[in-house]
């Protein structure tokens, strides 16, 4: 990400914290170069495993051009899709974790590579997020491609 897409994204993640500049000032100075941002204002995100995550990434880079921010975990045990606020207060899908209102989360840099935390897709700094029925779609499509391909076991 170039210097100036890199302060467009971390001017519109720092804008939810409780103090944007001391949260850019903080930022910008750690060393670990993650923030604890709340979830809720201008963004939520949807939390999958990764073994349903990773297939729903790419189903969704290759229907959109340019998909909402998305964060793994360490170990890439989960992703996490950032979708309207609100989103997470109405999502129904089972084993899909939702950070809205009045949670936080980890976030690093943008443009920094740090520990397990790390964008797949960093923030543009213009606010895009990904379409919440677009993200369903893209995950019932995963699941069909994994279940014509025997990756997933029905329970019975």
């Amino acid at each position: 990400m170039t210097g100036t897409g890199a302060k467009a994204a971390v001017e519109w993640l720092a804008s939810v914290a409780p103090d944007p500049d001391v949260c850019r000032w903080e930022w910008e100075r750690d060393p670990q170069g993650i923030a604890l941002l709340p979830a809720g204002k201008r963004w939520d995100v949807l939390i999958l495993p990764g073994a349903l995550g990773y297939p729903t990434f790419d189903v969704l880079t290759r229907l959109l051009d340019r998909p909402g921010p998305v964060l793994a975990d360490f170990g890439d045990a989960r992703l996490g899709f950032f979708v309207p606020p609100g989103t997470a207060a109405h999502w129904l899908g089972t084993g899909v974790r939702g950070a809205g209102q009045g949670t936080w989360i980890v976030v690093p840099y943008p443009g920094r590579t740090v520990g397990g935390v790390r964008w797949l897709i960093q923030p543009d700094g213009s606010g895009t997020l990904t379409d919440p029925v677009v993200l369903e779609w893209a995950m019932h499509e995963a699941v069909a491609v994994r279940r014509a391909h025997g990756g997933v076991r029905e329970e019975g």
